[in-house]
């Protein structure tokens, strides 16, 4: 019975890592060039802001709360950078800032009407998700923000993308790394030290436990909550400043799958070394688990519609496996 308990154990806290080696031996026999360093930039560059937009809803999954808003915050993000710079025709560092403050304000909105007028957090985000998915449109009429393009009023924008800004999305470190998966290196370690490090994090993780409890022993539960809306309206939002860069145009429809894959990567988070929690270390390995599996599927030139159902069918076994097999031994335990 030990025995058995202590092999259960160790599937639960490593069987999700072995799933993914498996994975990576699999597309390395199966599917030619997986194993090479072009193959492995690509899936490097496809993750970051995956990742990016993946700890910022591990934040919200940290108090108990969910943001569905994360793919339009970043989509908007993505326009009003191009809008900022094309037709505006300011510089690199005021689209950045701009786009930040969206995301934190449009993150602050959420929390409010979270905590404030008591929104259910999936109804809240799920109207800003259609406000933005609308609003991002109007200036525009629609259409893609890109030099030379006219505007609803027959003006030509004849701003431009600066160098600077381009090469967030595009610059390789040592003709390599690109720059975008050191901004979520950096930004995983952040949130993974702010969470697990700092008494704000534990106060957090307290708050999604049991904010009664977490009220009761004097935590302020709604600035907490706004606090956790706000780093994920940030993140979408340098998600989408990432995505501008890297296409050099502001496109309406480059987001489409963004919301999806950095929800997959959180979630899949729980199951990461039994954490059987929202957790930023298992956040990151996530999102690279989905960009190995996308990458995969499609060398083996899997059809683009099937993908959505592997990667989901992926992720239910792994939620299953982590809070199915975690109370199971919870109850042997016990």
């Amino acid at each position: 019975m030990q025995k058995s308990s202590t092999l259960l154990d160790l599937a639960i806290k490593y069987g999700f890592l072995a799933l993914m080696a498996g994975l990576i031996i699999f597309f390395g026999i199966t599917a030619e060039g997986f194993l090479s360093p072009f193959s492995a930039v690509f899936i490097l560059q496809s993750v970051a802001i995956t990742g990016i937009l993946a700890l910022g809803v591990t934040a919200t999954l940290v108090v108990d709360g969910f943001d569905l808003s994360i793919g339009a915050v970043a989509t908007s993000a993505l326009m009003l950078s191009a809008y900022v710079m094309v037709v505006w025709e300011m510089s690199a560092f005021w689209a950045v800032a701009l786009s930040l403050a969206m995301g934190a304000a449009v993150g602050a909105v959420n929390g409010m009407m979270i905590v404030k007028f008591k929104v259910p957090d999936l109804l809240a985000t799920l109207g800003m998700m259609f406000l933005l998915l609308g609003a991002q449109r109007i200036p525009t009429e629609g259409r893609s923000v890109s030099t030379g393009m006219a505007l609803p009023d027959g003006t030509i924008a004849n701003g431009t993308f600066s160098d600077t800004f381009l090469m967030l999305g595009r610059y390789r470190i040592a003709d390599l790394v690109p720059l975008s998966v050191v901004f979520l290196i950096a930004a995983a370690i952040l949130i993974w030290a702010f969470l697990e490090l700092t008494r704000h994090g534990r106060l957090m993780y307290a708050i999604g436990s049991n904010a009664q409890a977490a009220s009761l022993a004097g935590t302020n539960v709604n600035r907490y909550k706004i606090l956790a809306y706000m780093i994920s309206g940030t993140m979408a939002s340098l998600g989408g400043i990432l995505l501008s860069a890297r296409l050099g145009r502001g496109d309406v429809a480059s987001g489409n799958n963004l919301l999806l894959d950095a929800v997959a990567a959180a979630l899949i988070g729980f199951a990461v070394l039994g954490a059987g929690k929202p957790n930023a270390f298992g956040t990151a390995i996530g999102a690279l688990f989905v960009g190995i599996l996308l990458q995969g599927l499609t060398m083996l030139n899997a059809p683009y519609y099937t993908q959505d159902f592997i990667k989901g069918a992926v992720l239910v076994v792994a939620l299953v496996f982590t809070f199915a097999l975690s109370g199971r031994t919870g109850r042997a335990k016990a």
